[in-house]
Protein backbone atom coordinates (compact mmCIF):
# COMPACT_ATOMS: atom_id res chain seq x y z
CA UNK A 1 0.00 0.00 0.00
CA UNK A 2 2.73 2.35 0.78
CA UNK A 3 4.11 2.04 -2.63
CA UNK A 4 0.52 2.61 -4.13
CA UNK A 5 0.60 5.99 -2.08
CA UNK A 6 4.14 7.24 -3.34
CA UNK A 7 2.90 6.83 -6.84
CA UNK A 8 -0.22 8.52 -6.37
CA UNK A 9 1.70 11.16 -4.51
CA UNK A 10 3.98 11.85 -7.69
CA UNK A 11 1.74 11.64 -9.89
CA UNK A 12 -0.57 14.03 -7.86
CA UNK A 13 2.49 16.56 -7.84
CA UNK A 14 2.83 16.54 -11.29
CA UNK A 15 -0.78 16.88 -12.38
CA UNK A 16 -0.69 20.13 -9.65
CA UNK A 17 2.37 21.36 -11.03
CA UNK A 18 0.25 22.17 -13.83
CA UNK A 19 -2.30 23.74 -12.18
CA UNK A 20 0.72 25.78 -10.39
CA UNK A 21 1.83 26.99 -13.71
CA UNK A 22 -1.37 27.77 -15.43
CA UNK A 23 -2.15 30.00 -12.65
CA UNK A 24 1.31 31.71 -12.62
CA UNK A 25 0.63 32.59 -16.43
CA UNK A 26 -2.91 33.18 -16.21
CA UNK A 27 -4.12 30.86 -18.57
CA UNK A 28 -7.14 28.38 -18.21
CA UNK A 29 -8.36 30.17 -15.30
CA UNK A 30 -12.26 30.35 -14.04
CA UNK A 31 -12.27 34.11 -15.82
CA UNK A 32 -11.04 32.74 -19.08
CA UNK A 33 -12.80 30.23 -19.43
CA UNK A 34 -16.42 32.18 -18.59
CA UNK A 35 -15.13 34.45 -21.20
CA UNK A 36 -14.25 31.90 -24.35
CA UNK A 37 -17.61 30.40 -23.33
CA UNK A 38 -19.60 33.83 -23.92
CA UNK A 39 -17.98 35.00 -26.36
CA UNK A 40 -18.66 31.14 -28.45
CA UNK A 41 -22.31 31.89 -27.27
CA UNK A 42 -22.59 34.44 -29.58
CA UNK A 43 -21.52 32.26 -32.24
CA UNK A 44 -23.14 28.78 -32.03
CA UNK A 45 -24.22 25.94 -29.21
CA UNK A 46 -22.19 23.63 -31.35
CA UNK A 47 -19.08 26.01 -30.85
CA UNK A 48 -19.77 26.27 -26.72
CA UNK A 49 -19.64 22.47 -27.06
CA UNK A 50 -16.53 21.74 -28.74
CA UNK A 51 -14.52 24.45 -26.25
CA UNK A 52 -16.41 22.52 -23.11
CA UNK A 53 -15.25 18.98 -24.62
CA UNK A 54 -11.85 20.33 -25.72
CA UNK A 55 -11.38 21.92 -22.17
CA UNK A 56 -12.54 19.05 -20.08
CA UNK A 57 -9.98 16.67 -22.49
CA UNK A 58 -6.94 19.29 -22.11
CA UNK A 59 -7.37 18.89 -18.40
CA UNK A 60 -5.96 15.49 -18.23
CA UNK A 61 -2.60 17.38 -19.22
CA UNK A 62 -3.41 21.19 -17.66
CA UNK A 63 -5.50 21.67 -14.84
CA UNK A 64 -8.95 23.21 -15.62
CA UNK A 65 -11.27 24.24 -13.17
CA UNK A 66 -13.63 20.95 -14.04
CA UNK A 67 -16.81 21.92 -12.31
CA UNK A 68 -16.82 25.77 -13.45
CA UNK A 69 -16.81 24.28 -16.96
CA UNK A 70 -19.54 21.88 -16.47
CA UNK A 71 -22.17 24.37 -14.46
CA UNK A 72 -20.93 26.95 -17.12
CA UNK A 73 -21.71 24.46 -19.90
CA UNK A 74 -25.03 23.71 -18.39
CA UNK A 75 -25.81 27.51 -18.11
CA UNK A 76 -24.57 28.08 -22.06
CA UNK A 77 -26.43 24.67 -23.17
CA UNK A 78 -29.26 23.49 -21.17
CA UNK A 79 -29.24 20.80 -19.24
CA UNK A 80 -28.84 17.96 -21.70
CA UNK A 81 -26.40 19.78 -23.93
CA UNK A 82 -24.08 21.24 -21.16
CA UNK A 83 -24.22 17.38 -19.18
CA UNK A 84 -23.16 15.59 -22.09
CA UNK A 85 -20.56 17.95 -23.47
CA UNK A 86 -19.01 17.81 -19.95
CA UNK A 87 -19.24 14.34 -19.81
CA UNK A 88 -17.76 13.46 -23.15
CA UNK A 89 -15.15 16.02 -22.10
CA UNK A 90 -14.21 13.76 -18.73
CA UNK A 91 -14.69 10.95 -20.88
CA UNK A 92 -12.30 11.36 -23.64
CA UNK A 93 -9.21 12.36 -21.04
CA UNK A 94 -9.80 9.10 -18.78
CA UNK A 95 -9.97 6.98 -21.76
CA UNK A 96 -6.36 9.11 -22.99
CA UNK A 97 -4.94 8.84 -19.51
CA UNK A 98 -5.49 5.36 -19.31
CA UNK A 99 -4.38 4.20 -22.74
CA UNK A 100 -1.40 6.51 -22.26
CA UNK A 101 -0.45 5.08 -18.65
CA UNK A 102 -1.25 1.17 -20.25
CA UNK A 103 1.67 1.75 -22.71
CA UNK A 104 4.05 3.85 -20.83
CA UNK A 105 2.76 3.95 -16.89
CA UNK A 106 5.14 0.42 -16.40
CA UNK A 107 8.23 2.15 -16.83
CA UNK A 108 7.23 4.84 -14.93
CA UNK A 109 6.52 2.76 -12.17
CA UNK A 110 9.16 0.53 -12.06
CA UNK A 111 11.60 3.74 -12.24
CA UNK A 112 9.65 4.84 -8.56
CA UNK A 113 9.47 1.72 -7.23
CA UNK A 114 12.56 -0.45 -8.05
CA UNK A 115 11.50 -3.75 -6.03
CA UNK A 116 9.55 -5.87 -8.37
CA UNK A 117 7.67 -7.91 -5.48
CA UNK A 118 6.85 -4.50 -4.19
CA UNK A 119 5.11 -3.88 -7.55
CA UNK A 120 2.91 -6.20 -7.84
CA UNK A 121 1.90 -5.82 -4.01
CA UNK A 122 1.40 -2.17 -5.96
CA UNK A 123 -0.53 -3.62 -8.38
CA UNK A 124 -2.70 -6.14 -6.06
CA UNK A 125 -3.24 -3.05 -3.77
CA UNK A 126 -4.96 -0.73 -6.25
CA UNK A 127 -7.01 -3.45 -7.70
CA UNK A 128 -8.25 -4.15 -4.71
CA UNK A 129 -8.81 -0.56 -3.15
CA UNK A 130 -9.27 0.83 -6.96
CA UNK A 131 -12.26 0.30 -7.40
CA UNK A 132 -13.59 2.67 -4.34
CA UNK A 133 -11.26 5.60 -5.04
CA UNK A 134 -12.24 5.76 -9.13
CA UNK A 135 -16.24 5.98 -7.93
CA UNK A 136 -14.98 8.46 -5.02
CA UNK A 137 -12.57 10.47 -7.75
CA UNK A 138 -14.53 14.01 -8.11
CA UNK A 139 -14.72 14.12 -4.72
CA UNK A 140 -11.30 16.42 -5.33
CA UNK A 141 -9.50 17.94 -8.30
CA UNK A 142 -6.55 15.70 -9.95
CA UNK A 143 -7.89 12.45 -8.44
CA UNK A 144 -9.80 11.82 -11.81
CA UNK A 145 -6.43 11.75 -13.36
CA UNK A 146 -4.36 9.75 -10.81
CA UNK A 147 -6.88 6.86 -11.23
CA UNK A 148 -7.04 6.84 -14.69
CA UNK A 149 -3.39 6.83 -15.02
CA UNK A 150 -3.19 3.85 -12.54
CA UNK A 151 -5.58 1.97 -13.69
CA UNK A 152 -4.04 1.77 -17.33
CA UNK A 153 -0.94 0.99 -15.74
CA UNK A 154 -1.63 -2.05 -13.61
CA UNK A 155 -4.09 -2.77 -16.16
CA UNK A 156 -7.31 -3.25 -14.92
CA UNK A 157 -9.70 -4.30 -16.99
CA UNK A 158 -10.56 -1.87 -19.55
CA UNK A 159 -14.69 -2.27 -19.55
CA UNK A 160 -14.43 -2.40 -15.41
CA UNK A 161 -12.27 0.87 -15.02
CA UNK A 162 -15.23 2.56 -17.80
CA UNK A 163 -17.70 1.18 -15.81
CA UNK A 164 -16.41 2.69 -12.79
CA UNK A 165 -16.08 5.72 -14.20
CA UNK A 166 -19.19 6.38 -15.85
CA UNK A 167 -20.77 5.62 -12.73
CA UNK A 168 -18.76 8.12 -10.62
CA UNK A 169 -19.09 11.01 -13.46
CA UNK A 170 -22.33 10.72 -14.81
CA UNK A 171 -24.26 12.15 -11.92
CA UNK A 172 -21.63 14.43 -11.03
CA UNK A 173 -21.71 15.86 -14.92
CA UNK A 174 -25.51 16.28 -14.47
CA UNK A 175 -25.93 18.05 -11.27
CA UNK A 176 -23.39 20.34 -11.80
CA UNK A 177 -24.63 20.85 -15.63
CA UNK A 178 -28.26 21.09 -14.20
CA UNK A 179 -27.07 23.37 -11.79
CA UNK A 180 -25.83 26.01 -14.52
CA UNK A 181 -28.96 25.22 -16.50
CA UNK A 182 -31.12 26.71 -14.11
CA UNK A 183 -28.65 29.76 -12.29
CA UNK A 184 -28.90 33.22 -13.53
CA UNK A 185 -25.72 36.12 -13.65
CA UNK A 186 -28.14 37.48 -10.95
CA UNK A 187 -28.99 34.52 -9.04
CA UNK A 188 -25.89 32.23 -8.85
CA UNK A 189 -27.26 30.30 -5.63
CA UNK A 190 -28.02 26.86 -7.51
CA UNK A 191 -24.64 26.07 -9.04
CA UNK A 192 -23.01 27.15 -5.34
CA UNK A 193 -24.95 24.81 -3.65
CA UNK A 194 -25.01 22.31 -6.04
CA UNK A 195 -21.09 22.46 -6.04
CA UNK A 196 -21.35 22.48 -2.21
CA UNK A 197 -23.23 18.95 -2.93
CA UNK A 198 -20.96 17.37 -4.90
CA UNK A 199 -18.65 17.98 -2.65
CA UNK A 200 -19.89 17.10 0.74
CA UNK A 201 -21.33 13.82 -0.83
CA UNK A 202 -17.88 13.23 -2.37
CA UNK A 203 -16.17 13.66 1.01
CA UNK A 204 -18.73 11.94 2.93
CA UNK A 205 -17.78 9.14 0.61
CA UNK A 206 -14.15 9.37 1.15
CA UNK A 207 -14.99 9.45 5.14
CA UNK A 208 -16.69 6.01 4.81
CA UNK A 209 -14.36 4.36 2.96
CA UNK A 210 -11.29 5.04 5.19
CA UNK A 211 -12.91 4.48 7.90
CA UNK A 212 -13.81 1.12 6.80
CA UNK A 213 -10.18 0.52 6.03
CA UNK A 214 -8.99 1.21 9.03
CA UNK A 215 -11.39 -1.22 10.39
CA UNK A 216 -10.34 -3.88 8.39
CA UNK A 217 -6.52 -2.91 9.25
CA UNK A 218 -7.63 -3.36 12.85
CA UNK A 219 -9.37 -6.77 12.45
CA UNK A 220 -6.35 -8.04 10.78
CA UNK A 221 -4.18 -6.84 13.59
CA UNK A 222 -6.13 -8.86 16.06
CA UNK A 223 -6.05 -12.20 14.61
Amino acid sequence: MRSLLKVMLVLAAIFASTFVVGRLLGILTEENVRYWLTEASGVSVWWIGAIVVALLFIDLFVAVPTLTVTILAGYFMGFAGGASAAFLGMMLAAVCGYAICRRYGEGLIARLVRDAGKRGELTEAFHRNGPAMILLSRAAPILPEVTACLAGATRMRFSLYLALFAVSTLPYAGIAAWAGSISTIDDPRPAIYAALLLYGVMWSGWAIHRSRLRARKARRATR
